[in-house]
Order: C-alpha cells, then structure tokens, then sequence
C-alpha cells in the first residue's frame, strides 16, 4: 500500500484510510458549476498551511475538475495537476494526479471501466498497480487533495438527509458519505451576496472497530465548494471570497435591500438600505446606530439580528432605514483601536449627508435612533447635526459612563460567589482604572493586560460621557425606550433621560416607553440577565418595541409632510 496515501489521510481527515464499500447512490440532478478558477485556503489548527486553485467544468460529456496548490507542514504536498473527470450521471471516469510530498515525486492514473478502478502510482520512484472493484456514481477522492471535493460539494447541493454517496479513495479502497441535515443561509462578500447551503455528513469508517468522522460541506448557489470543515481534525478548508474579514453573514434581509457605501472621513461605511414594498417619491428615513463593540449592520448578538429585524418592521411602516457596519467591522473602513464616542457621531453624520442626498429621502423627515451605546453616539450626533429631525434613544444610558461601568461591575459582583472583600477589591481596582484612563496617571500597581484593555481612546471618551452635556443642544423631539428587564442598562437611566430633556432651555417634545418583560436586547426575557441570552427561546425583537418606534416616528413627522 502506498505509503504517502496513509500518512496524509492520517494528518488531514481521518486515521481510518481504508473504509467500507458502499451501497450504490443514484446521484441527484445538478446544476452547470461556473468555470471560474477558485481558490481555497487550507487551515489546521486555525492557521493557514497551503492554497489550492480549482476549476470546474460541466459540459454536455460529464464533468471535469481540475487543480493545483501547496500545503506546508504537516501536509508537506506540491499538487503540480490533479485532474478528475465525470460522466453527465456522476459515474467516475479518470483521476489524473501528478504532486510531491515533500521532495518524493506522486503520481497517480485511475481509470475506471464499469464498476472496476485500475490504479497506477507511484512513491518514492517506486511503481504500482492495484485493481478494485468501485460503486456506480463513486467520487474519485484522493486525499488530501480537497480540489476533489468540489464533486461531493456539487453532489450535496441537492442530496436528502439519509442518501449515501460511494466515495473510493484511490488506491486504497472504498467508503460512503451518509448526508445529514442541511440549512440555508446567506454570505456577503465585497463584491456579491451569495446563497450558501451547508450540508452535515457523516464519512464512514471500513474497520468494525475503526471511527467514522463528521464533516461539514458549504456549497454556493452553483454548488461550488465554499467551505470544508472536519472538527475532529482541526481542518478547514476556506474558499478565499468567504474567507475574508469583510464576508458577512447576511441574517435578515428583504425584497429591494439595496447595498450602499456611505463616504465618511477618509474612508467608507458599509450598509444597507432597507424600503417600504411599492413605494415611490420621497419616503421619512431612519438612520440606525449600532452599539458598543464589534457592531454589524443587522447588529447581531448571541443570534439576534436587533437592527435587522427592526429595520423590516420599520420599512413596512412606510420608511427608508440605513444601518451600516461600524468603522472597522464587516466591510466597512477605518481604524476602530483609534476611535472615541466622538469619532463615532461623526459617522453617523456622515451617514445623515448621504441620506439626506438620495432623491428618495425627504431630508425634512429623517431620524437617529441609536441602541444601547449607540444611543450616546446619536445624541452626541444630534447635538452637531441639525438635518436630524427626530431622535429615538433604546436602552440608553442617563448617568456618566463612569458610572454606568460600576454600576454594571457592581451587579456582576452581586451575582457571584466570590468572598465580600474579594469583591469590594475588585470594585476598588476598577475605580483605579477608571482614574487611570481619565487622568492618564496611576497606573502604578494595576496589571499591564488590565492597562492594554483600558487604557484606549473609546474607553476613556466612554467614561467621561455625560449625557446632560449633549442634552442641553438637542432640539429634536425625542422617544425614549427602555425594556424594565434591562440589567446592562437599568431602567432608571431612561427617567434620568426625561428629566434631562425636560431640562432642556429650548423644549420639544418627550415622550419614554418602558417595556415590562424585555431586557437588553429588546426580546421577551425572564430575568434579563446576560447569561440568559444565549437561551432566549424567543430570538425576535419585541413588538411592542419596534411598533411604538414606528407609530411615534410616523406621528412625529406628521408636521413635515
């Protein structure tokens, strides 16, 4: 047995290199793939190890995939060519292989007449022959050359839980890949948004006592292999537009989502822009603004996508809504590590000239509404930009960020079980930080990792934001909503809020919505803390939240039409 075959199959997927012979599986119809060259980057263990270059061509005859590629250690293999071919019905015709490992030259001929595969290879300048038997529509799968799996990629994208497809790992024998589940799902890379289907499968072992392996197989709209993922092995295999930091999972969408680029301060925001069905002439519009941290466009947090949803809701109430991914998230542009609060309000500016310039908008009807964070940043926005009509606060914060940030480590601290004067240490030491970040002196005695997590621009204007300051230029009425099972964010900062706007010297109206039963993240909740979040049952935004935005938006610009 060729020695070569063994050890990578070991490295790459799965010890077990000789699997059972399988059952024959009539292959489902599929699609034409598109012949435009791939390329997929090989990871183990999260990092990068090797390319490889595929193509896939269907014509009226079958189909031919072919590749090259590298992969360093500890795969060590040079694919000079591979070469597989199909008939039109998935019934393997030819393999051609000519690589390296390492410095030992590969080369590998099958060809298959019926249900019999002749192989011809050599290692290690050593020539060999073996003849097996092989399944109607098996898939030539050499290993690890994952050029090949383009075939089951394209086999899958129309296969049933529970079909078997034959699979013969040339020369060692054959196996079967059992089809489980499969979701649908979205991507959107810089340069289109594409359809993903991703199929589990089980690889079946040949051996009794031998192990079979899960699998996780992506395949785009033309059944192209987008993704192969093998946990066991730490293997990943990426298709290079995917791959990219700027690929974003697409979690809500609607008919007309219209993909914009926003022009901001040297650089630009990446957003979409959701519309009313039907609608014509000049449409009120909502500009949303993300809260603190990574924050993408459908600002999604443990699986719900917030501004997504809300941007459907209010879209069907007859307005053009704006969300974008932050400076330095998805495909927007920028450098976050830099950024403060400030920095932030000027792009949601940014946003407000180019809504304000689009022959759609009504520039007299144009709202912010920024969630949780967000909420600071679009009234420090709303404060400078006077084209902001109307201003919508969620969960918002009415106290300093000082002490909203001891506030929310003091709740923490109440939860846990950690001895009193660990706790009140504890307390004292973010108290420091906190001086730490303001004055920039005292740093003394408090952890260096401490200091490299604090000590940024964001955290410091976070601080020493006080919502009274902002306030008291804000002009715009204002909507006020707060859920009452909040614990980031306690409801008591949404009648700090209201005071303060009814401070204001020049008054416009106020109006503050508390929604008993909903926390932080706008859904029906139980206790409202973080640690229930990823076992919310209910994963949409509540209707109570979104409805009160709409009805006050729409009664609000009632004066402007």
């Amino acid at each position: 047995m060729a020695r070569w075959l063994h050890c990578t199959w070991a490295t790459a997927l799965a010890c077990a290199v000789v699997w059972p012979h399988a059952a024959s599986a009539q292959p489902a119809p599929t699609t034409g793939a598109s012949p435009t060259p791939s390329r997929l980057l090989v990871y183990i263990r999260s990092t990068q190890v090797g390319t490889e270059d595929s193509s896939v061509v269907r014509t009226a005859d079958g189909w031919t995939i072919t590749g090259s590629g590298r992969s360093g250690p500890p795969l060590d293999i040079t694919t000079n060519f591979i070469e597989v071919k199909y008939d039109a019905d998935w019934n393997p015709r030819e393999l051609s292989l000519d690589a390296l490992q390492g410095t030992q030259p590969i080369t590998l001929r099958t060809v298959v007449t019926g249900t019999s595969a002749r192989n011809e290879f050599t290692n290690n300048v050593a020539p060999g022959e073996r003849t097996d038997e092989i399944a109607p529509h098996s898939l030539l799968m050499p290993n690890p050359f994952f050029v090949a799996y383009e075939a089951l990629s394209a086999r899958l994208m129309t296969a049933p839980a529970g079909t078997r497809i034959p699979l013969y790992t040339a020369p060692l024998g054959g196996a079967s890949v059992v089809v489980g589940e499969s979701t649908s799902e979205r991507l959107q890379t810089v340069r289109r948004t594409i359809d993903v289907r991703r199929t589990r499968a089980w690889v079946e072992s040949l051996n009794a006592t031998g192990q079979g392996l899960d699998i996780e197989v992506w395949g785009d709209e033309e059944g192209r292999l987008l993704r192969l993922s093998v946990p066991a092995q730490t293997l990943e295999v990426i298709r290079d537009d995917i791959a990219s930091v700027s690929t974003r999972r697409v979690a809500v969408s609607r008919p007309g989502d219209e993909q914009v680029r926003v022009p901001a301060n040297g650089f630009s925001l990446a957003g979409t822009v959701s519309k009313p069905a039907g609608a014509s002439g000049k449409l009120p519009a909502v500009i949303l603004v993300g809260g603190s941290g990574s924050t993408d466009r459908d600002e999604l947090v443990f699986g719900i996508p917030i501004f997504g949803q809300l941007a459907g809701v209010l879209a069907d109430h007859g307005f053009l809504v704006l969300r974008y991914d932050k400076r330095g998230v998805g495909q927007s542009g920028g450098r976050p590590e830099f950024a403060t609060l400030g920095d932030y309000a000027e792009d949601v500016r940014a946003a407000v000239r180019f809504m304000t310039a689009r022959k759609d908008v009504d520039a007299k009807r144009l709202a912010a509404l920024g969630h949780s964070e967000g909420g600071s940043v679009a009234m420090l926005a709303a404060a400078r930009e006077n084209k902001i009509k109307a201003l919508v606060l969620v969960a918002t914060i009415g106290v300093t960020g000082a002490e909203l940030n001891l506030a929310q480590a003091s709740h923490a601290l109440s939860r846990s079980t950690r001895p009193e004067p660990e706790k009140q240490a504890t307390l004292e030491l973010q108290k420091r930080i906190q001086a730490a970040v303001i004055t920039g002196q005292g740093w003394e005695g408090i952890p260096l990792q401490l200091r490299r997590q604090a000590d940024v621009p964001w955290f410091n204007s976070f601080l020493t934001f006080d919502p009274a300051k902002p306030m008291a230029d804000i002009r715009q009425p204002m909507l006020i909503i707060q859920g009452e099972l909040d614990t980031q964010v306690a409801p008591s900062n949404a009648d700090r809020l209201e005071q303060l706007a009814k401070d204001r010297k020049r008054q416009s109206p106020v109006q503050v919505v508390k929604v008993p039963g909903v926390n932080h993240l706008l859904v029906t909740a139980k206790t409202g803390e973080i640690n229930e979040y990823a076992t919310l049952p209910d994963r949409t935004i509540s209707s109570t939240v979104s409805t009160a935005v709409a009805d006050w938006l729409t009664k609000t610009f009632q004066w402007a039409k």
